[in-house]
């Protein structure tokens, strides 16, 4: 069956079109949006982790680099996983604070690209949609693996520059160029986008992210996240994945 196995079976349309119609709540209530992104995204982790090792989560400890303000730390917990999450920007841990009393996560400011965590001292290590916002996406992904134990899983999930949303709250218009897009962006609002190209926004292309899991010796498999199975097959075409891939996950484990 693979690692894919469990969660391929899940990866239908109806769950394509689902979270594709739950986007257009991102900016209105974010928390609805938030709140099913984060409720997929353990259940992908969960799928993977039993495909692995025929396990649940329970008891298993997840560090989500990148995790934000608390919907994940939710959805883990309810998976019964105990939750660290890893955020550089202070205002993102306190943004849904009645979120994250409820649960029994921990929080910790700190860069993804220089973890404060031992080697070997996490089972699981998850970042969704971070890696496209550092300048070192690889780096991040290396700190990830070091501090992620031998047979653990590691999952490293990221927005393709070349698909549609490669653009962020740009839209369509990075297609011109990031840097003609941001400045764009600017003289039509007032002020830089939030996830601003150069400075938290970088071009991270889908064959970057799968050269890199290639030379780590740790690749187990490669998908598009948000597709449904039998869509699976363009992340294999050079080109085409870096326009219809949309957003990348790589699963990793540590030897």
């Amino acid at each position: 069956m693979g690692v894919t196995g469990i969660f391929a079976q899940r990866a239908t349309l109806r769950r394509s079109l689902r979270l594709l119609a739950e986007f257009r709540f991102e900016q209105s209530e974010p928390a609805r949006f938030y709140g099913a992104l984060a409720a997929d995204t353990a259940g992908m982790v969960e799928d993977l982790w039993r495909a692995m090792t025929g396990r649940s989560l329970g008891g298993r400890t997840v560090l989500d680099v990148g995790g934000g303000p608390g919907y994940f730390a939710a959805a883990f917990h309810r998976a019964g996983a105990g939750y660290i999450g890893v955020e550089p920007d202070q205002s993102e841990i306190h943004a849904a604070q009645p979120v994250v009393a409820r649960q029994a996560g921990t929080f910790v400011r700190a860069s993804g690209m220089a973890l404060p965590f031992a080697d070997d001292s996490v089972d699981i290590c998850l970042s969704s949609n971070v890696a496209e916002h550092v300048p070192r996406p690889w780096q991040l992904g290396n700190e990830m693996l070091r501090v992620t134990r031998p047979g653990g899983l590691v999952v490293l999930s990221y927005t393709v520059w070349l698909g549609p949303f490669g653009g962020h709250e740009m839209g369509l218009t990075h297609y011109l160029g990031g840097a003609r897009a941001a400045a764009r962006y600017a003289r039509k609002h007032g002020h830089p986008a939030k996830n601003n190209y150069g400075s938290s926004l970088f071009d991270v292309s889908a064959a970057d992210g799968l050269d890199w899991a290639a030379s780590t010796g740790a690749a187990m498999a490669s998908f598009p996240r948000y597709h449904p199975r039998w869509a699976w097959w363009m992340t294999s075409v050079p080109g085409l994945r870096e326009f219809a891939v949309s957003n990348l996950v790589l699963v990793l484990s540590p030897r």
